[in-house]
């Protein structure tokens, strides 16, 4: 007897989107194998909050699949990463951020937040600007690490205990003074990105990464603070696969650009998605947008329920929509 089908769970962020040329297109998308695939399965689990949260939907959802509850703003990710590099922290009560190197856009009223990766950022930039930062950060008992990605820090130190931070997603082309933390304990991470400002404006990095017409990295932004819980024992066998292609276009509200990723999806692992389905493996897909995240999956259904499904599939535009 052959074994079933290995489960497979897809995790799409920014499925839907408010942003005025995302809603736009969302008008025209056509997206028959989401249809298709949403009429085979049963809404498992949603969660929906307001757009103002730190911590947005599709950290929501990874966090909840693999078994981390924090609050807004406070789930370790830099944590989660520390430990699967082995590293531990050096002082009791330390915590965990990840520092990620931008490009801070100053205008006549506000500084707006560049997204990080479109920065071309390289293994030996990271590791050049790392060593020059290190004692800064030491200063204020800060350790940095460097990460599995150039152009990412884990940053340890009390100063991350229980200190909320607007992830990355939220923050990238709004104004910097709308996502920081504006706290008290936070105010020697204001100075530190002050400092790494005037610090960075020198570095022989940013003066041959103008030579190449690429942009300055002027700052970082903090993220995926605190510790992991106790209670956690590591990650499940199985992770959702995060589906990362609306991301950009929809950061930068590109409706054309994130429609035609949508179309691409549908057509390769939304289709995938289905053929496994049906092939009798246990599919899950969480749709997420700014406000929502929405989890579907297989469920045992009557008769009934499935000749309805047969000829009445959900609308993809109304799902999306409610994200």
């Amino acid at each position: 007897m052959s074994a079933p089908p290995s489960p497979r769970h897809l995790l799409i962020p920014f499925a839907g989107r408010s942003s005025p040329a995302c809603r736009e297109a969302l008008a025209g998308l056509r997206l028959p194998k989401l249809e298709a695939l949403l009429s085979r399965l049963a809404l498992v689990s949603g969660d929906t909050q307001d757009d103002i949260t730190l911590s947005p939907p599709h950290e929501r959802a990874l966090a909840k699949s693999i078994g981390i509850s924090a609050a807004d703003g406070c789930i370790p990710w830099a944590a989660l990463e520390a430990r699967r590099l082995g590293l531990a922290p050096t002082d009791a009560g330390a915590s965990w951020g990840a520092a990620t190197l931008c490009h801070w856009q100053v205008g006549i009223d506000d500084v707006v937040l560049g997204d990080p990766s479109a920065i071309e950022i390289d293994a030996a930039e990271s590791a050049a600007l790392l060593a020059v930062a290190q004692p800064f950060f030491a200063e204020d008992g800060i350790a940095l690490h460097a990460s599995s990605a150039p152009g990412r820090w884990l940053a340890c130190g009390k100063i991350f205990d229980g200190l909320a931070t607007a992830s990355m997603d939220r923050a990238v082309g709004f104004p910097i003074s709308e996502w920081s933390p504006l706290s008290d304990a936070a105010r020697p991470l204001r100075r530190l990105q002050n400092e790494m400002q005037m610090l960075l404006y020198t570095e022989r990095v940013n003066d041959e990464r103008a030579a190449r017409g690429v942009p300055p990295i002027n700052s970082f932004w903090l993220s995926g603070t605190g510790s992991l819980p106790a209670s956690f024992i590591g990650l499940p066998s199985s992770e959702p696969e995060v589906v990362g292609d609306l991301r950009a276009p929809a950061l930068r509200d590109d409706g054309a650009a994130w429609a035609a990723a949508w179309q691409a999806l549908d057509q390769g692992p939304i289709f995938e998605l289905i053929t496994a389905c049906a092939n009798g493996a246990d599919v899950a897909i969480t749709l997420c947008g700014d406000r929502g995240a929405q989890c579907f999956g297989v469920q045992s259904r009557g008769i009934g329920q499935r000749l309805r499904s047969m000829f009445s599939r959900p609308s993809a535009a109304a799902v999306l929509g409610g994200l």
